[in-house]
C-alpha cells in the first residue's frame, strides 16, 4: 500500500534563530525541536519576507510577497483574488485543515473566527474561536503575564487547545491524503506558560552581544526614533532578562512535541515543517520588537524541514546559505502533486531538502511597508525593499535620506554601514540591481525610480519618468482565462514587453 500524502506545517510566534537550541544555543531548551532537526534539514539562514505577524504569514500561505498579496501590514486581509496553500491544495482533491492563528482576514489580532476558503470549517480554530470559549474574566486573565506567575494550567492556553485539536486530526484522518497547518501564537506576549516552563529561565540572563550597544551612528533616522530612551540608557546596568518570554518559547516546544509524537504515530511518512513568522529585537540596536530591518534579531528565523515520503530527506542535515519563506507554499505544492501556478514567486525547495548541500538561492529578499493599521505608532509608514546574500545585506528605506549596507562576514553584528563606503561600491550596486530586478519581476505596485536614484548613486542613476518603460501583466496559469493585450485586445503572447512596442503599434514614433 503506497504510503499517503501529507504534510503537516507547524509554526509559532516570534521564535527567532537563536532561541532555538540546536541553531547553536544550548541555554534555549527545545528539545523537540531539536528532535525534529535532527531527523531533517535545518536551514540556517532562513529569513522572513516581512517581519511583522501578518504580512509575513501573508507571504509563507500564499507564496507572493505581501506587495503582491495585499496584506502589507497587520489587520489587512489578503486580496480577493489571491489563493492560499490550503485552497491551491484542496481544489487537488486534498483535504486541508488549518489550527492556529491566522491573521490574515482584516480582522484584530485575534481573528473573526470564520474559517477561510481552503479549510475545514469543523477544525478551524484562531484565537477568536479560543477565546469565544472564555467567560469575560477568563479572557481578560488570559491577556495578562501575571496569569503564568500564579501558576496557570496548560489546559487553559491557546497552545495546548490548538495541540488537541490536531490530535484529534491526526487520528481521524491518518488514513487520507491531508495538509494541516498547526499555527501557535506562543510565544508571543503575554507570554502565557504553566510550570515548569514560567520559572525555566527565572534566573536566566541573555547574554550581550556587541549591537546591544550600537548607537546607530551613521544608520536611518527611523532607528533612532524606535529606540527612543533605549538609545541613552547605560547599557552596563541593563539586564536582558525575558523569563517568560522563553518560558513560553519552550512551553511552545512542549507542546510541538505532543504534536510530533502523534505524527509518529498517526502520519509516519508525512512531510513536517517547522518556522515562525519573525524574530524580535530584545534590545539590540537598542530596538524592541520588531519593524523596519534586517536585523538578524528580527529576520532571521528558524526552518526545519524532515522530508516525507515523497521528498525524503537527510538526517541532521543542514543547508547553509540564504533561503525564505516565499518557497514553502510552492513546495506544499510540489509534494502533492500540484502545478505551481506562475503567478506564485518563490520555487520548489524539493531539490535542497533531498541534497541540502546544493546550491538553490543567492539572494533573498525582505520588505516592509508598516506595523499595522490601526496603530498611529511604531513609525507609520516605513517602506523597505532590502536584499540578502550569505555575505552582504543591502536595505533601501524609500523615504530616509540613509541606506544600510552591511558586510556580514566582517561584521556580523551589523554595526557599521558601509552604504557610502567606496570599498564596497561593487557589492551594494549589486545588490542594488537585484532589489530593483526584484521589484520589477514580481510587478511591486510600489517600484519607481525613487528606488533607483538614491543619495549614494545620484552620479550613476538619473530620474526617469519612463523608469525601466516596460508593461508587465499578471501571469495567468491552468485553467485561468488568458488576459487580454491592453493594446490590441487579444490574447497576451508577452507578459513582459517594452512600450516602444505599444508605441509602435500605436503608430507613435
Amino acid at each position: 500500500m503506497d504510503a499517503k500524502k501529507q504534510v503537516v506545517f507547524i509554526m509559532t510566534d516570534t521564535t527567532r534563530f537563536d532561541m532555538v537550541g540546536c541553531y547553536g544555543f544550548p541555554d534555549m531548551k527545545t528539545p523537540n525541536i531539536d528532535a525534529l532537526a535532527a531527523e531533517g534539514v535545518r536551514f540556517e539562514k532562513a529569513y522572513s519576507c516581512q517581519p511583522v505577524c501578518g504580512p509575513a504569514r501573508s507571504a509563507i500561505f500564499t507564496g507572493l510577497f505581501p506587495h503582491s498579496n495585499a496584506s502589507i501590514s497587520n489587520c489587512m486581509p489578503l486580496g480577493a483574488d489571491v489563493k492560499t496553500a490550503g485552497e491551491y491544495v484542496q481544489e487537488a482533491g486534498i483535504h486541508s485543515a488549518y489550527i492556529g492563528k491566522w491573521h490574515l482576514d482584516g480582522g484584530d489580532y485575534f481573528g473573526n473566527g470564520v474559517c477561510p476558503r481552503g479549510y475545514d470549517p469543523d477544525y478551524w480554530y484562531d484565537m477568536r474561536c479560543y477565546l469565544d470559549e472564555l467567560s469575560e474574566h477568563e479572557r481578560v486573565y488570559s491577556r495578562k503575564e501575571s496569569a503564568s506567575l500564579d501558576g496557570i494550567d496548560e489546559k487553559f492556553t491557546f497552545a495546548h487547545r490548538c495541540t488537541d485539536k490536531a490530535l484529534d486530526f491526526l487520528e481521524k484522518h491518518q488514513n487520507t491524503d491531508f495538509f494541516l497547518t498547526v499555527s501557535f501564537d506562543e510565544p508571543h506576549q503575554p507570554y502565557l506558560c504553566p510550570e515548569p516552563y514560567a520559572s525555566m529561565y527565572k534566573d536566566y540572563e541573555m547574554p550581550k552581544k556587541p549591537n546591544f550597544y550600537d548607537t546607530l551612528e551613521g544608520k536611518p533616522e527611523y532607528q533612532k526614533l524606535w529606540a527612543q530612551e533605549h538609545l541613552y540608557e547605560d547599557k552596563k546596568n541593563v539586564h536582558i532578562r525575558p523569563r517568560l518570554f522563553l518560558g513560553c518559547n519552550s512551553f511552545a516546544d512542549y507542546e510541538i512535541g505532543r504534536l510530533t509524537e502523534a505524527i509518529k504515530k498517526y502520519a509516519p511518512d508525512a512531510m513536517i515543517i517547522f518556522t515562525s513568522d519573525h524574530g524580535e529585537a530584545l534590545g539590540a540596536h537598542s530596538l524592541t520588537m520588531k519593524g523596519a530591518s534586517v536585523y538578524e534579531e528580527i529576520t532571521h528565523i528558524p526552518l526545519i524541514i524532515k522530508g516525507g515520503a515523497y521528498c525524503p530527506s537527510p538526517q541532521g542535515a543542514m543547508h547553509q546559505s540564504v533561503t525564505s519563506h516565499i518557497d514553502i507554499t510552492p513546495t506544499i505544492l510540489d509534494y502533492f502533486g500540484c502545478e505551481i501556478p506562475p503567478v506564485l514567486q518563490g520555487k520548489s525547495m524539493r531539490p535542497v531538502i533531498e541534497n541540502p548541500g546544493s546550491a538553490f538561492r543567492d539572494t533573498v529578499f525582505i520588505e516592509f511597508h508598516r506595523y499595522e493599521v490601526d496603530h498611529d505608532g511604531f513609525g507609520g509608514i516605513q517602506f523597505m525593499r532590502a536584499a540578502v546574500t550569505d555575505t552582504h545585506k543591502l536595505a533601501i528605506h524609500l523615504l530616509e535620506n540613509t541606506d544600510e549596507l552591511y558586510d556580514t562576514v566582517n561584521d556580523p553584528d551589523e554595526m557599521k554601514n558601509l552604504i557610502y563606503d567606496s570599498a564596497s561600491e561593487t557589492v551594494r550596486d549589486e545588490l542594488h540591481r537585484r532589489i530593483v530586478d526584484f521589484m520589477n519581476d514580481t510587478r511591486d505596485p510600489y517600484r519607481g525610480y525613487q528606488w533607483k536614484v538614491r543619495s549614494w548613486n545620484k552620479d550613476k542613476e538619473k530620474p526617469d519618468w519612463d523608469v525601466d518603460a516596460c508593461t508587465r501583466q499578471r501571469p495567468n496559469g491552468t485553467g485561468e482565462k488568458r488576459q487580454l493585450d491592453y493594446d490590441t485586445g487579444l490574447e497576451i503572447s508577452e507578459f513582459v514587453r517594452h512600450k516602444r512596442k505599444i508605441k509602435k503599434l500605436a503608430g507613435q514614433t
